[in-house]
C-alpha cells in the first residue's frame, strides 16, 4: 500500500510535466485547448480558461487562433450536451412520474417563452452547461441554439483574455 501514493505522485507529476511540455508548442498546445474546451463544456467539471490562459502565456501571438479554437471546442461541447437532453427527454418520459415533471415546470416554460437565446447563458458558471442540455430537452432549434452558444461562449473567451491582459499589465 505504500507504493501507491508515491507511484500516484509520481505519474502525476509526469503527466503535468509532459502537458506544460507540450501545451508550449503551438499545434499541440491549440490541440490540447480544443479538447479540454470541448470537454469543459460538458457536464464533466472541468474547466478550459487556465489552459487557454497558459497557452496565451507560452504563445502570446496565437491570441485571436486560441481564441477561435476555444470558442469552438466549447461550443462543440454545448452542442454533445445538447443533444445528450434531446436524448434524455425521451428516457424521462419513460421513466419519470408526472408530479417529478410539474416541479421543473415553471423553469421549463420560462426557457421555452426565451427560446434558443437562452442559450446566450451557456457560459454561466455552473448552470450553463444543463442550460444547454435543458435546451435540447425542451427540443428548442439547434441550430440557433448553437448561434448563441457561440456568442456567448466567445465573448466570455474574450472578456476572459482581455482581464488577464489587463491584470498582467499591473503586475
Amino acid at each position: 500500500m505504500g507504493f501507491a501514493p508515491s507511484y500516484t505522485a509520481q505519474t502525476m507529476d509526469f503527466f503535468l510535466q509532459t502537458l506544460l511540455t507540450n501545451m508550449a508548442t503551438p499545434e499541440w498546445g491549440l490541440a490540447i485547448l480544443f479538447v479540454c474546451a470541448t470537454l469543459a463544456a460538458t457536464l464533466l467539471p472541468l474547466g478550459s480558461e487556465p489552459v487557454l490562459l497558459a497557452l496565451l502565456s507560452f504563445h502570446p501571438a496565437l491570441l485571436w487562433p486560441a481564441l477561435l479554437v476555444a470558442t469552438v471546442g466549447n461550443t462543440l461541447g454545448g452542442a454533445i450536451g445538447w443533444w445528450m437532453g434531446w436524448g434524455a427527454e425521451r428516457l424521462m418520459a419513460q421513466h419519470l412520474h408526472q408530479d417529478h415533471v410539474t416541479m421543473h415546470m415553471r423553469a421549463l416554460r420560462w426557457l421555452e417563452r426565451i427560446g434558443p437565446a437562452a442559450c446566450l447563458g451557456a457560459w454561466l458558471p455552473i448552470i450553463g452547461d444543463p442550460l444547454c442540455v435543458v435546451a435540447g430537452y425542451l427540443r428548442l432549434p439547434f441550430w440557433p441554439c448553437v448561434a448563441f452558444m457561440a456568442v456567448g461562449k466567445a465573448l466570455r473567451y474574450a472578456m476572459l483574455v482581455w482581464g488577464w491582459t489587463w491584470l498582467m499589465t499591473w503586475f
